[in-house]
C-alpha cells in the first residue's frame, strides 16, 4: 500500500475540524474555545503526534500572516474615538502601569537568576532587558476571541479591548530600548538610540500605511453599496497592507489594527456592516491560527534550569500584569471593576512576543550561554514554554474577569436575535393581495397607492398561486392601454418559493439572499397556502435592531438593580 503524503491541504482541513472539536469539548467543561485550538495544537504538533511539524507550520507562515492581519483588523475595529476621549487618561495610565511594571519585575528577577546560575553580567542584563520587554505584550487575538464568545460588553471590556491592542505598540518600543541596551553591551551596536529610532520608524511607517488603507477603504465603502464585494475588497486591501508591512519589517498586527481604528472611526455607521461581515467569515481562520501556535511550541530541548526561568517569568508577569493595572486604575479613579478585574484579562500572550522573541535571538544567536546553548536559543525555548503556559491559563482568566463584573452575555448581537425569532415576528401583517382576475389597471392603482414592491397573488378560494411585482409592471410601460385588458394571472410570476409564518429568520434571510429577493409574501403552514404578511428585509432588520436595543437595555435594566440591591445589603449590614 502506498504511503500516505500529509500535504498541506490534508493537514489545514484536519486541523480546523481538530480544532472545533477540541473546542466543543472544553466549551462542556465551561473552558474558552481558544483552549481547546491550543491543546489540539498540542496534540497534532511535534509535542503529540507529530502529524503537524516545523517545517509545515514554516510553510503555512503567509496564512499565519494572514490571520493576524485580520484578527489585528477587527481588534482596531472595536477602538472607538469617544471610548478614548472618555477614558484616554484611565488607559495611558493602565498600560504604562501594567506594562513597565511587568517589564521591570520580570526584567530584573530572570537578569538576577541568570547571574546566580552563570556569574555573567552581560548575559544576565541581555537575558533580563528581553525577556522583560516581552513580558509586557498581551495577546490581542485569544483575550478577543473570549470577550466574543462570552458576548461581552460594558467599561471592562472597552477597557480590555483598548489595553491589549495599545499594549502591541508599548512592547515595541520596550522591546527596542531592550534590543538596543542588549546590543550596545554585546558590541553588536554603537547606540540605543539608533536602535530606538529604528523602532520609531517602524511604528510610524505602520500608522501611516494602516492610515492610506483606511482611506482608500472609505472611499470604496462610500462608492460600491454591494457587501460582498466590499468584503473582498478588505480581504485583498489587509493582504496588500501585510504583504507591504512584512517587506519594511513593520508589525503586522498593528498595521492591520491601525488600519480598523482608523476606518470604523472615519465611517462609524457605514463600516458596522462591513466588521460584522468579517467577523462572521473568519471561524475557520481563528480555528487555524491557533491550532498552527499550538503545534509551533516545541518543548523537548530545554534544560532543567530554563524551566525555572520559564516560572519566574510566569509568576512575575502575572503579579506585574495584576499590581500594575490596579495602581494606574487607582491612580486615575477609575471604575471599581476596572480595578479590581482587568488585570486577569491580561495574562494571554501569543504571537507577539512569539514574534519579538524570534527577532531578538536572530541578534543574539553569537551570544553563548555554555558550550551547547546561545542565548537566542533560551529567549526562543523560555518565550515558547511561557506562550503555553500562558496561553492555557489567560483565556479563563479573561472570562474569569467578566463574569465576575458582570458584563458576560450583555452584548447581544443581531445575530443572537435573528437565530431567536421566526418570519412571523417581524413581517408585515396589512398586505393587500390581488385575485387572479383583476385588471393590470388596478393592480397598477395598489402600487401607486402603497409602499410594496411585490404582492400575493390568490384565486377564488384565498389559495396563494403567485406573486405580482412592480418590475413586472414597468416591463408593459411601453404599452399601457393593455392594461385595462391583461389580467393579473397573464404576468404574474409562479409561486416558486415558499415563505411561511413558522420558519426560522435567519434561514429565510438567506434564502431571499441567495435569490436576491427583498421582499416575499408569507403564507401560514397547514392553512392552505393562504397569505398572511409579506417579509420585507429592510423592515425586518428595522425591527430586529429595535429588538437588539430592547434586550441590551433589559439586561442593562435588570444588571442595574441588581447593583442597588447589592448597595442596599451591604448599607444594612
Amino acid at each position: 500500500m502506498e504511503s500516505i503524503n500529509i500535504t498541506i491541504l490534508f493537514i489545514l482541513g484536519f486541523s480546523i475540524l481538530g480544532g472545533l472539536v477540541g473546542a466543543s469539548f472544553f466549551q462542556k467543561l465551561r473552558v474558552p474555545q481558544v483552549v481547546g485550538f491550543i491543546v489540539i495544537g498540542l496534540i497534532l504538533g511535534e509535542n503529540g503526534l507529530t502529524l503537524v511539524k516545523h517545517t509545515d507550520v514554516a510553510a503555512l507562515q503567509p496564512f499565519t500572516l494572514f490571520a493576524l492581519g485580520i484578527i489585528g483588523f477587527l481588534v482596531g475595529g472595536e477602538l472607538k474615538a469617544e471610548n478614548f476621549k472618555k477614558y484616554a487618561r484611565q488607559f495611558l495610565a493602565i498600560l504604562l502601569g501594567e506594562g513597565l511594571f511587568s517589564f521591570l519585575l520580570v526584567g530584573v528577577s530572570v537578569g538576577l537568576f541568570i547571574y546566580v546560575i552563570f556569574h555573567n553580567v552581560t548575559i544576565a542584563l541581555a537575558a533580563g532587558a528581553v525577556f522583560g520587554a516581552v513580558a509586557s505584550a498581551t495577546d490581542p487575538a485569544s483575550t478577543i476571541d473570549v470577550l466574543w464568545e462570552y458576548r461581552s460588553l460594558g467599561v471592562l471590556t472597552t477597557s480590555l479591548t483598548a489595553i491589549v491592542a495599545l499594549d502591541d505598540a508599548l512592547a515595541m518600543i520596550l522591546y527596542g530600548l531592550a534590543t538596543g541596551f542588549v546590543k550596545t553591551i554585546a558590541g553588536i551596536s554603537d547606540s540605543v538610540v539608533v536602535e530606538l529610532g529604528k523602532v520609531a520608524l517602524e511604528l510610524i511607517g505602520a500608522i501611516v500605511l494602516a492610515f492610506i488603507g483606511a482611506l482608500i477603504l472609505r472611499i470604496l465603502l462610500l462608492r460600491v453599496k454591494l457587501l460582498q464585494r466590499n468584503f473582498a475588497f478588505v480581504i485583498g486591501l489587509i493582504l496588500l497592507l501585510i504583504s507591504i508591512a512584512v517587506y519594511a519589517n513593520m508589525d503586522v498586527i498593528l498595521t492591520s489594527m491601525a488600519m480598523g481604528c482608523f476606518l470604523a472611526n472615519m465611517l462609524p455607521k457605514r463600516s458596522e456592516s462591513l466588521f460584522e461581515s468579517v467577523r462572521s467569515s473568519s471561524t475557520p481562520i481563528y480555528v487555524l491560527f491557533f491550532v498552527l501556535a499550538g503545534a509551533r511550541l516545541s518543548l523537548t530541548q530545554m534544560p532543567g534550569w530554563l524551566w525555572c526561568v520559564v516560572g519566574i517569568y510566569v509568576i512575575g508577569r502575572s503579579i506585574g500584569k495584576t499590581v500594575g493595572t490596579y495602581i494606574g486604575a487607582r491612580c486615575t479613579g477609575s471604575e471599581p471593576v476596572v480595578r479590581r478585574y482587568l488585570g486577569f484579562g491580561l495574562f494571554a500572550q501569543g504571537g507577539v512576543a512569539i514574534g519579538l522573541s524570534i527577532m531578538a535571538s536572530h541578534y543574539l544567536m553569537g551570544v553563548k550561554v555554555d558550550e551547547n546553548l546561545m542565548l537566542g536559543d533560551v529567549i526562543i525555548f523560555g518565550i515558547a514554554a511561557t506562550t503555553l503556559i500562558v496561553q492555557l491559563f489567560g483565556p479563563p482568566m479573561v472570562k474569569l474577569a467578566i463574569k465576575l463584573s458582570g458584563e458576560a452575555g450583555r452584548n447581544v448581537t443581531r445575530e443572537d436575535v435573528i437565530e431567536s425569532l421566526k418570519v412571523e415576528d417581524v413581517m408585515e401583517t396589512n398586505v393587500i393581495s390581488f385575485q387572479e382576475n383583476e385588471t393590470l389597471t388596478k393592480a397598477a392603482q395598489v402600487f401607486v397607492e402603497h409602499e410594496y414592491l411585490v404582492y400575493p397573488v390568490v384565486n377564488r378560494v384565498n389559495q396563494m398561486i403567485g406573486i405580482l411585482s412592480l418590475e413586472a409592471l414597468k416591463n408593459l410601460l411601453s404599452n399601457p392601454d393593455s392594461w385595462a385588458w391583461l389580467l393579473v394571472s397573464d404576468v404574474m410570476k409562479p409561486m416558486e418559493q415558499k415563505v411561511f409564518s413558522s420558519s426560522a429568520l435567519g434561514e429565510t434571510l438567506d434564502r431571499m439572499y441567495e435569490f436576491n429577493m427583498d421582499q416575499m409574501p408569507v403564507i401560514k403552514r397547514d392553512n392552505g397556502d393562504v397569505p398572511v404578511g409579506l417579509l420585507d428585509v429592510s423592515k425586518a432588520r428595522e425591527r430586529i435592531d429595535i429588538e437588539v436595543f430592547r434586550r441590551r437595555q433589559a439586561i442593562e435594566h435588570k444588571r442595574s438593580r441588581g447593583n442597588r440591591k447589592d448597595k442596599r445589603n451591604v448599607s444594612s449590614d
